[in-house]
C-alpha cells in the first residue's frame, strides 16, 4: 500500500509541477528554441507514458530509499541525481545527435528535470511518511 500512496503522491507532484513549468513558465523558451523539431500537438498518450513510467523510477530510485531510512534528504539527494541522469541522457543525446540542438536547452532541461524530480522525490516522501 505504501508504494501505491508514494506513486500517487508523486505522481500529482511531479504532474503538477511539470505541468505549470511547461504551460506557464518554459513553453515560449522551447517554442522559440525548438520550434522546427516540435510537432503541431501534444501527443498525450505519450507524454502520459513517460509520466507514468517515469514516476515509477522516481518512487523505485528516491522516495523508497527515504522511506526505508527514514530520511527525507535520501529522497531530495536520490532524485535529485535520478532527475539529472535521466534528463540529461535525454538532452545530451539530442545535443550529440540532432543538427542545431541548441546546447542551452540541454542546460535549462537538464537543471529542470533535476530540480523537479529533486522536489518531486521529496514531497513524496513526505507524503507519503504521513500515511504509513
Amino acid at each position: 500500500m505504501s508504494y501505491v500512496i508514494a506513486y500517487l503522491a508523486t505522481a500529482v507532484v511531479f504532474f503538477g509541477i511539470d505541468y505549470v513549468w511547461l504551460t506557464r513558465v518554459a513553453g515560449s523558451f522551447y517554442r522559440d528554441r525548438l520550434g522546427a523539431l516540435m510537432a503541431d500537438e501534444v501527443n498525450f498518450p505519450v507524454a502520459g507514458a513517460f509520466y507514468a513510467v517515469y514516476v515509477v523510477g522516481i518512487v523505485i530510485f528516491a522516495v523508497s530509499p527515504a522511506l526505508k531510512s527514514g530520511q527525507w534528504q535520501d529522497a531530495l539527494i536520490y532524485g535529485l541525481l535520478f532527475g539529472f541522469f535521466a534528463y540529461a541522457t535525454y538532452d545530451f543525446t539530442n545535443l550529440a545527435t540532432l543538427r542545431d540542438w541548441p546546447v542551452v536547452v540541454t542546460l535549462v532541461d537538464v537543471t529542470w528535470g533535476t530540480t523537479v524530480t529533486g522536489v518531486s522525490a521529496w514531497a513524496g516522501y513526505m507524503i507519503t511518511r504521513q500515511f504509513v
